[in-house]
């Protein structure tokens, strides 16, 4: 675990915002059942609110951009843009909002909330460890959790898919999660910390 951050004179609840330049939302699926692909979305925001002492008073919002999808394929990642799956000219992005915390023990928790997808909505329970907090040599406060968790992506209404001539389906329903996410202080408060 990186060093806390020294006590300050800001209140025990702050905001922190997701620093998108070390953020990673990674994803991974079956390919031909064979395979796994992966993939990332390059443009992350959010908020999170709270005593980062105390998990259970976290307010969490973030917003995935669908469009900044990325598989390292042109033509894999126009699909995905497409009606046939994320349809990011009607529905731009994904939100996740945190709604509680459970199983807290040590520097792991289980983060539950509401995760939306082209406009539906499914609850999603994701395995959370915090990484640590730090200042950083120009005075910033930051702090950084990992979380994973699991979904099918029928749920959402994601349903395309191919039969192959051997039997199976060309792409996998359970899509797994990785969250490598770094927030910092909002402004006004990292201020205050100094």
């Amino acid at each position: 675990m990186t060093t806390a951050i020294e006590p300050t004179t800001a209140a025990a609840t702050q905001t922190w915002a997701v620093d998108p330049a070390h953020t990673n939302v990674e994803f991974a699926v079956k390919h031909m059942m064979i395979s796994t692909v992966k993939g990332r979305f390059a443009d992350v925001t959010g908020i999170l609110k709270g005593d980062m002492a105390d998990p259970s008073t976290f307010e969490l919002d973030v917003t995935v951009d669908t469009a900044s999808i990325d598989t390292r394929q042109a033509q894999r990642d126009e699909h995905l843009r497409s009606p046939d799956f994320f349809d990011a000219a009607k529905w731009p992005s994904i939100r996740f909002v945190g709604k509680r915390v459970e199983d807290q023990r040590a520097d792991e928790f289980k983060l539950v909330g509401d995760l939306t997808i082209r406009d539906v909505t499914r609850e999603l329970t994701l395995d959370v460890t915090s990484e640590g907090a730090v200042r950083d040599p120009w005075g910033n406060n930051r702090i950084g959790f990992s979380a994973s968790g699991k979904i099918d992506r029928r749920d959402f209404g994601l349903v395309w898919n191919q039969i192959l001539e051997a039997g199976g389906i060309a792409v996998g329903d359970a899509i797994k999660i990785s969250v490598d996410v770094e927030f910092t202080a909002a402004a006004a408060e990292i201020a205050e910390a100094a």
